[in-house]
């Protein structure tokens, strides 16, 4: 319908005897981003030229000026120009539209509300150019070709208001309709939450299921088409009176318990072809499961919510507890060491064997609930410090740790085999306790080994790499291997291997934190092997 290339640029036939508004008319429409190219007409005979002068893509007209008013403008047009959509450009306080007579209808806005007229005046060509479509021989395909692409639209709205935009919109092109309303269903109610017309219907009113049509549709889960509003029982004609509507078509919203409708309203008298019918049934049909979506998205969002509230409580009774077991609990426990070895130094010439051995339990009991209360706290902090991602270099840190370890492997022999280690990305000071808990581990493990062997390699596999350490050392029954990487979870007993516990909980915990994993293989008397992967970080 557009008569030039550039969409922005519109050609358009400009009735208006007053030089000072069609001006301002003019402004409007080049604030708004469009290149008008306006025919002023100022009486009858001038239009008359005009209109014998076109094509033009749009109308607008005053209500009158010098020799003929609006109504015999609009007719005019239609005769000359039927496509071409026609607008009043109305300075009277109530701008009503052409509600539908022999001349068809147009739509109407008022010198005071401006802004309204480039939307309106793209509407207004949409719908014109996608009703000539319909009229073309392949104007059916074209109609399913621009369903498709609302479809597409419908599948990324993440709103109610969203959908209706689109569907209040799509409604009135698919079919060329002079207006189109989306009404959902509140309980008994019917809520025209939205419509795009010619003329004012029944935007944000409600109404009884058993008092409008849109009800029926609902009620009985089928379409309703009307050539003549004011011949069917259905219609609450005096409702429909102060409007420009003469014919309809009422599709339900899901015909398994609707949830709303899609109404298309035409100003003449029209029968609507199935083919019509269809079309915004396929609409319709498309829009409830975008309402769907919309529904499970905001479910969704919610389930997150609450998530992200339990997981902030979680937190703060961690925080809670982390601080009751370092300061409270510490408090008793050091009183006790505090005083035992006191009682060590004052009174350990009074003390039996048995007391002193008494004692020297105690206090060295003291040592290891202390320590089992810092390892609880790091293990507790693990999971709620955050992660500083940068490039790390696994060979430095293991070259590291190693030399930490010498003064335990001082006048032992062992044999290290230390393959080169990929750069990865990650938290470094994480990896390295990783590094710390596996290597100090194998030289504990190995130390009834007249010579010890660990073994440190990597592997890379297609996105991640695989990190083992292996020993020779004192190994593990498999059927307990469950236990292995759990909390305080010992499998020799203390009095042979010290240490609390947690060291590989350590270590699953922070593995799982990059997005790898754990797992460790072995049998008793043969030695141990631990595996964790980290995901790989290409360059480039």
């Amino acid at each position: 319908m557009i008569t030039s290339q550039n969409k922005n640029r519109l050609s358009i036939l400009h009735l208006e005897d007053d030089l000072n508004d069609a001006e301002i008319v003019e402004t409007a429409l080049q604030r708004a981003g469009l290149q008008p190219d306006i025919m002023l007409a100022k009486s009858d005979a001038e239009y008359q030229v005009a209109l014998a002068a076109g094509p033009y893509d749009v109308i607008l007209s005053d209500n009158k000026v010098p020799g003929i008013d609006g109504t015999s403008a609009l007719r005019l047009a239609r005769e000359k120009m039927p496509e071409v959509p026609f607008i009043f450009v109305s300075g009277q306080s109530n701008c009503a539209p052409v509600k539908g007579s022999a001349t068809g209808a147009a739509e109407c806005v008022g010198k005071t509300e401006l802004n309204r007229l480039p939307e309106v005046i793209q509407s207004a060509i949409e719908n014109a150019t996608r009703k000539a479509s319909l009229n073309s021989s392949n104007g059916y395909v074209q109609a399913v070709e621009y369903l498709v692409e609302v479809v597409q639209q419908l599948s990324l709205a993440r709103s109610l208001d969203r959908i209706a935009t689109i569907v209040r919109r799509a409604a009135r092109v698919l079919t060329g309709a002079d207006g189109a309303t989306f009404v959902l269903r509140e309980g008994d109610l019917c809520h025209y939450a939205d419509e795009d017309a010619i003329a004012p219907l029944w935007k944000g009113r409600r109404f009884p299921l058993g008092a409008c049509i849109s009800g029926w549709v609902m009620l009985n889960r089928k379409s309703a088409v009307i050539e003549d509003i004011y011949a069917d029982p259905r219609i609450p004609a005096e409702a429909y009176r102060p409007t420009f509507v003469k014919s309809l078509a009422m599709v339900p919203i899901r015909t398994a318990s609707p949830v709303g409708a899609i109404g298309n309203y035409w100003a003449s008298h029209h029968d609507p072809t199935p083919e019509e019918v269809m079309l915004l049934q396929a609409l319709a049909d498309s829009t409830s499961v975008a309402m769907e979506n919309v529904q499970l998205y905001a479910g969704l969002e919610q389930k997150v919510a609450d998530r992200t509230a339990r997981l902030q409580l979680v937190n703060e009774e961690l925080e809670a507890f982390s601080y009751s077991v370092s300061h409270d609990l510490r408090a008793p426990l050091r009183h006790i060491g505090a005083f035992a070895e006191l009682m060590q130094e004052v009174e350990s010439k009074t003390l039996s064997p048995t007391g002193k051995r008494h004692l020297d339990i105690i206090i060295d009991s003291v040592g290891r609930m202390n320590q089992l209360i810092e390892d609880l706290l790091e293990f507790s902090r693990m999971s709620r410090s955050p992660l500083a991602h940068h490039e790390v270099d696994m060979n430095r840190l293991v070259d590291e740790i190693r030399s930490e370890l010498e003064p335990e492997t001082a006048g032992r022999e062992i044999n290290w085999q230390v393959d080169p280690l990929p750069v990865t990305e990650g938290d470094a000071a994480l990896l390295r306790q990783v590094w710390s808990n596996l290597l100090s581990n194998a030289v504990k493990f190995t130390r009834k080994r007249e010579r010890a062997s660990i073994r440190v390699r990597a592997t890379e596999h297609p996105g991640h790499t695989e990190y083992t350490v292996a020993d020779n050392g004192a190994g593990f029954d498999m059927e307990h291997s469950r236990k292995l990487f759990g909390v305080f979870e010992r499998l020799h007993r203390a009095d042979e291997f010290e240490g609390t516990g947690i060291g590989l909980a350590n270590v699953r915990r922070i593995i799982s934190r990059h997005g790898g994993r754990t797992w460790a293989e072995g049998a008793v008397d043969r030695g141990a092997t631990v595996h964790f992967t980290l995901p790989t970080t290409r360059k480039g």
